[in-house]
């Protein structure tokens, strides 16, 4: 009788058990352990090439999120670091600035704190460290240059009603900067406040310049990553708002929390001030897109240089020894420090102690000033006097 097949089948199964020494269930879980073993070993490998793939992608689309922002952040805002210019319309003007023995120009340069240098054409150098001051005298000379009442006591006049007027020209300069990052809106005195970065610099670098390619790099960052643009857009344009405020005490990322505390910024922007140093750990997304902009703009080859950060430092420090003299009312460095001019209240410095006065600055400015080669000291001692006719 022909055995039947299931039978046949569990016979050699049972032969198969007997030579393995092991049973069906036994056979079947060694099996399914190997299988499971390779299965992982390969899922193992293949998560591998998976998680390098995805690294080399994303480092690939990182430098292509960076790389386009900084596009983004290029600005064609210029800043002037130490020399301004105005054209004369010809040499009639350029006698009358100069007046006569130099009278008008001495004048000028003693009203605006700025040193004039005139070319042999028709062009004329204003030279300071400070740019408010060569704003200011940039503006008044070309006042003087359509007006031919050019003498002294109308230079003064012009200087001063240009410096007095400087809360607009910040105005204005703070329009150009929130108006090239797309920002409208803000309070006219914080616009006022962000003017004043025109007028900075911070390592040689200018801080309208770096504000606004910072803002723009941070922007760009945040529409790549889903961000929070116009929280990025207003951090950036303010994260450095503390350095131009003089009147407080601290630093300047304490100072610029302070001010967007008391104009009324949002939580996340006054936070991406008080983290872009990385003073306290980063709270948001978007600080940490600020906090990459400014590391990018200022640390680009070019950015910034510390030579004419030096040289400001320098500048100031030998007007403030200088200022610092009983009867003293104003003292202002030219010629890289080469050259100090002191101006006295004419009550309270006479004749015989205007020698000594400079002999004492001059001792100071050795013992406590940097410079290289001398350093000469003018002390200007003069007295005006003034008087109005009466009405016909």
């Amino acid at each position: 009788m022909v055995k039947s097949e299931k039978k046949l089948k569990e016979e050699l199964i049972k032969k198969l058990e007997d030579v393995s020494h092991m049973s069906r269930e036994e056979a079947k879980k060694q099996l399914l352990a190997e299988v499971q073993d390779e299965l992982t070993s390969e899922i193992a490998k293949r998560i591998r090439n998976a998680e390098d793939r995805i690294k080399q992608e994303a480092n690939e689309k990182a430098r292509e999120i960076l790389v386009d922002a900084m596009k983004h952040g290029a600005t064609d805002y210029v800043a002037e670091y130490t020399l301004s210019s105005v054209t004369l319309p010809n040499e009639e003007a350029k006698g009358r600035i100069i007046g006569k023995e130099g009278r008008n120009i001495r004048a000028f340069e003693r009203a605006s704190g700025v040193e004039i240098d005139l070319d042999e054409g028709n062009e004329i150098r204003l030279s300071s460290f400070d740019p408010i001051r060569r704003e200011i005298a940039r503006r008044a000379l070309e006042i003087l240059i359509k007006d031919t009442r050019i003498q002294p006591s109308r230079i003064e006049e012009v200087v001063e009603r240009v410096r007095s007027g400087m809360d607009d020209v910040l105005l204005e300069e703070g329009k150009k900067i929130v108006e090239a990052v797309g920002e409208y809106g803000l309070p006219t005195d914080l616009i006022r406040l962000i003017g004043k970065f025109r007028f900075r610099t911070s390592y040689g670098q200018n801080l309208a310049i770096h504000t606004i390619e910072e803002t723009k790099i941070g922007m760009a960052i945040a529409r790549e990553l889903d961000a929070d643009v116009e929280v990025v857009r207003l951090g950036g344009l303010l994260h450095d708002i503390g350095k131009v405020v003089t009147d407080n005490e601290g630093n300047h990322i304490q100072k610029g929390v302070e001010i967007a505390k008391r104009f009324g910024m949002p939580k996340k922007v006054v936070s991406i001030i008080a983290e872009h140093h990385e003073d306290r750990p980063f709270s948001s997304i978007e600080s940490v897109i600020v906090w990459i902009a400014d590391a990018i703009s200022g640390s680009r080859p070019g950015a910034r240089y510390e030579p004419h950060e030096d040289y400001v430092k320098r500048m100031k420090a030998i007007e403030e020894i200088a200022s610092r003299f009983e009867g003293v009312v104003e003292a202002v460095a030219f010629q890289a420090g080469r050259d100090v001019r002191v101006i006295v209240n004419p009550e309270e410095v006479d004749d015989d102690k205007l020698t000594i006065l400079a002999r004492d600055i001059a001792k100071s400015l050795e013992k406590e000033a940097n410079y290289a080669g001398q350093i000469k000291v003018t002390v200007l001692r003069e007295t005006k006097a003034s008087e109005t006719t009466s009405a016909k």
